[in-house]
């Protein structure tokens, strides 16, 4: 049943779907979760990692006077309502903050009178298909700028909706999902004749590929201690709805089943990497976001029968988890020349190639990206296969969760800063590194003409020598969701330098491009052929770098620090050598 049009609201074009598919929420829940708490007095106590960020900012170029910039003033002339964000407005910044922060308010979603979210992109040029819907994962920086300049409703309300789909019944072909997935994306319709709205959930039912996505439960909770750690609310955080969805979301990854590793088993698709892209298994994107989601859910859950029970599960898994991604996920030359000797077909407990990997299986490319100072987390670790490539995503929320040790955060800012060229440049940031083309693209990606060689998930390349490369490896460029991460990264391991680069690279053409969802090309010069303009994570992602580069104090609402008390509750065989 295809939709049919309807009114335009909210910035966008909206649609009929079929009635099984809308959720309709009742005023009486609306109104009781979204009353307003009361406010919490709390004394905020600095970490010694927030006083150290904070005393970077000292070394930041001396600034003027906001108001002084005028082309920063015109922008917001121009448009009534808008007021200066706070933390913009005693100083002056890059004109196109004033631009962004015009672009962000026009892509807020209201339902009933209440904001509660911002849409994928407000690109008119072009077909909308679900760019007009709010995503979970894509609202996270959106959130978070909203956040840092001090209006928290926006999430609370967004929070509070996503919590309220959760609970409804999810079929795809009438086939049931489980009782804690979130969903994908959701819209808002509105029904002029009855002046009613109401709001539509996709579960991944209506999804290209049909995948429901496993990352939007985890961005939930990350965000939602996010809300708490920026407002010093608890109140959001412990209402029963929000235990129980905690709860939800963690019983269908922890649960127990066939797996021997405690990493969390996942499909192609189902994550920011939403194309077939050869990271079925462990991807090393979900197996971070999962660890920082478990690590923000024992701080949210409450201490009662039930929360206490699922934070013993949760403690139990970490403490697995940590010793499986930093043993077995981490590459570094050491490691690379380990692997290139080992030996195959080993059995019992003191093989050395526990997933009985061919050496043969290296590609030549890593041997030359590897720099003699550095190391990273490969994308994925399954029997007889590891998966070499860089996702940045990844790597960067293992640094903030603190799954990487801090040695192991060193070695991944020392490979990005060797590898600039390759994984940053002209515009920041490479979202894999490298990616596949001729017979391996048609294999991997099943002939996926939006992930051609040189584009979106697979697109761009580095420039310089790499002809002795066995093929021309590929890669992807994109400001999209990932210079935040970046941002945050930098900072927390004390390279916020590096950070200031990346983002003086993005100013140079991000407001002149229009905001594009992403870029292709050899350095990241050409506008995404199938990009969206004015996309919303790349508006509210440069925001929340800059606010944090600014204010380095903001990293502590989505960066955790070492748990001294997480050791490793297994031991490696006697004949282990790595």
């Amino acid at each position: 049943m295809s939709p049919t049009p309807e009114v335009v609201q909210n910035g966008t074009s909206k649609h009929h779907e079929p009635s099984a598919s809308i959720f309709e929420i009742g005023d009486p829940d609306l109104s009781r979760l979204l009353e307003r708490p009361r406010p919490v007095n709390i004394e905020r106590k600095r970490s010694f990692d927030e006083r150290s960020f904070n005393e970077m900012s000292i070394t930041s170029p001396p600034r003027q006077f906001y108001r002084n910039s005028e082309n920063s003033s015109r922008v917001f002339e121009s448009f009534s309502g808008i007021s200066t964000p706070r933390s913009f407005s005693c100083v002056e910044t890059h004109p196109i903050v004033a631009e962004a922060w015009v672009a962000l308010q026009r892509s807020t979603v209201h339902f009933r009178g209440q904001p509660v979210g911002t849409i994928a992109a407000l690109d008119h040029s072009s077909e909308e298909l679900n760019y007009d819907q709010v995503f979970v994962r894509d609202f996270v920086p959106s959130g978070l700028a909203f956040l840092m300049n001090g209006e928290p409703e926006i999430v609370k309300n967004f929070l509070l909706k996503t919590l309220r789909l959760q609970s409804w019944e999810k079929k795809v072909d009438n086939f049931t999902l489980g009782a804690g997935v979130m969903p994908a994306s959701f819209k808002v319709l509105h029904d002029p004749i009855r002046n009613y709205e109401t709001i539509i959930a996709d579960f991944g039912e209506c999804a290209i590929g049909r995948v429901a996505p496993v990352d939007s439960g985890f961005w939930w909770i990350i965000l939602l201690r996010a809300y708490t750690k920026s407002t010093g609310d608890t109140s959001l955080a412990e209402l029963p709805e929000c235990q129980r969805g905690i709860r939800l979301i963690l019983n269908l990854c922890l649960s127990e089943g066939f797996d021997t590793f405690p990493t969390l088993l996942c499909a192609d698709g189902c994550s920011m990497i939403d194309r077939r892209m050869g990271v079925y298994g462990y991807p090393i994107e979900i197996q971070a976001l999962f660890f920082m989601a478990l690590r923000c859910a024992l701080l949210l859950l409450k201490h009662d029968e039930e929360g206490k029970d699922c934070a013993d599960r949760i403690s139990k898994r970490l403490h697995a988890l940590s010793y499986h991604m930093r043993s077995y996920f981490w590459l570094d030359i050491k490691q690379l020349n380990d692997i290139y000797r080992y030996k195959t077909e080993e059995y019992s407990h003191t093989a050395v190639n526990k997933f009985n990997v061919i050496p043969d299986s290296l590609p030549d490319w890593v041997f030359d990206f590897m720099p003699t100072r550095g190391g990273y987390f490969i994308g994925n670790v399954s029997p007889a296969k590891m998966d070499f490539r860089w996702f940045c995503l990844g790597n960067c929320v293992a640094i903030l969760s603190s799954l990487a040790t801090p040695e192991q955060a060193s070695a991944i800012m020392d490979l990005i800063e060797s590898r600039w060229e390759e994984l940053v440049g002209e515009m920041p940031l490479k979202i894999c590194y490298p990616a596949m083309e001729s017979h391996e693209w048609r294999i991997v990606t099943g002939c996926d003409p939006k992930n051609t060689s040189w584009s979106y998930h697979n697109g761009g390349s580095w420039p310089g020598n790499f002809s002795s490369f066995s093929s021309i490896v590929v890669v992807k460029m994109s400001s999209k969701v990932l210079i935040w991460l970046l941002t945050a990264a930098c900072i927390k391991s004390g390279r916020p330098q590096l950070a200031r680069r990346a983002i003086e690279l993005a100013e140079t053409r991000l407001a002149k491009d229009h905001w594009p969802e992403y870029y292709d090309g050899k350095l990241g010069r050409y506008m995404g052929k199938q990009a969206r303009k004015n996309q919303t994570w790349s508006i509210a992602g440069y925001l929340v770098a800059k606010m944090m580069l600014e204010d380095p104090s903001h990293l502590g609402m989505i960066s955790l620090e070492e748990d001294k008390q997480m050791k490793p509750t297994m031991k490696r065989s006697a004949s282990w050598t790595c």
